[in-house]
């Protein structure tokens, strides 16, 4: 019964890994399509959502049916309902993907983004792809030092929020409201989604330690600042 109750486990963290890299596929599919104003992959990101949801349904079912049978304590107890979370981080970046593309289908056959920006954009999408592969990673080698990267990862992310919005508030924008209102709209998805991968892998240092990553991020700037020199390092 135990072997089988760890085998359930695992295929839960299976599962996980299966939504994180489905979502960081949709991510990158999404920009490509609002980039190029590609209908047919936009509309395949969007029907695709669908099978991120019923991922993130089977593995609530599974989770909870194990709570009811097993009763885990201690660290399995931790596992399963920090799996619960995570799989709600991953549908809602599923989510994300899927808006970007409703957008690009919404424009079609106009494209959303200007193409003074198309840089920024698609290296938000590229960023936004490889911090859930990142995530990815984390969930199988449930690497703490990793996941505390992703934190740092995310910083180039809200560079490139920010960048996006002075362009917005730039006297010399040209594009319009509706093209203000589309590309603000973009920033916050992306954003959002970069901070969902953070959100993953800040559940993982969780599940592994029993302590929260902001905390552990706290002791360890603390050692830092106790080590002679380090302040003027």
């Amino acid at each position: 019964m135990r072997d089988a109750y760890h085998e359930e486990l695992d295929s839960i963290g299976d599962g996980l890994v299966e939504m994180a890299r489905l979502v960081g596929s949709a991510i990158g599919r999404a920009t490509t399509a609002i980039l190029d104003a590609d209908l047919k992959l936009a509309e395949s990101v969007i029907e695709a959502d669908q099978k991120i949801d019923e991922l993130q349904h089977d593995l609530e079912a599974r989770a909870i049916a194990l709570l009811a049978r097993q009763q885990p304590v201690a660290t399995d107890l931790r596992i399963v309902v920090t799996s619960l979370r995570m799989s709600a981080d991953l549908e809602r970046s599923g989510d994300l993907a899927q808006h970007v593309a409703k957008l690009a289908r919404l424009r079609y056959p106009s494209r959303a983004v200007p193409q003074d920006l198309h840089a920024t954009i698609l290296e938000m999408g590229q960023l936004a792809q490889r911090l859930m592969a990142k995530a990815a990673e984390v969930i199988i080698t449930k690497d703490v030092d990793l996941a505390l990267q992703l934190e740092q990862d995310d910083d180039a992310m809200d560079l490139l929020h920010r960048t996006l919005f002075q362009h917005l508030i730039d006297e010399r924008w040209k594009h319009g409201i509706e093209t203000a209102v589309d590309v603000t709209l973009l920033g916050r998805y992306y954003e959002r989604f970069a901070d969902h991968a953070v959100s993953v892998a800040k559940r993982v240092v969780y599940l592994v330690t029993g302590e929260h990553a902001d905390e552990i991020q706290a002791e360890i700037q603390a050692e830092i600042q106790t080590v002679p020199g380090a302040e003027g390092a």
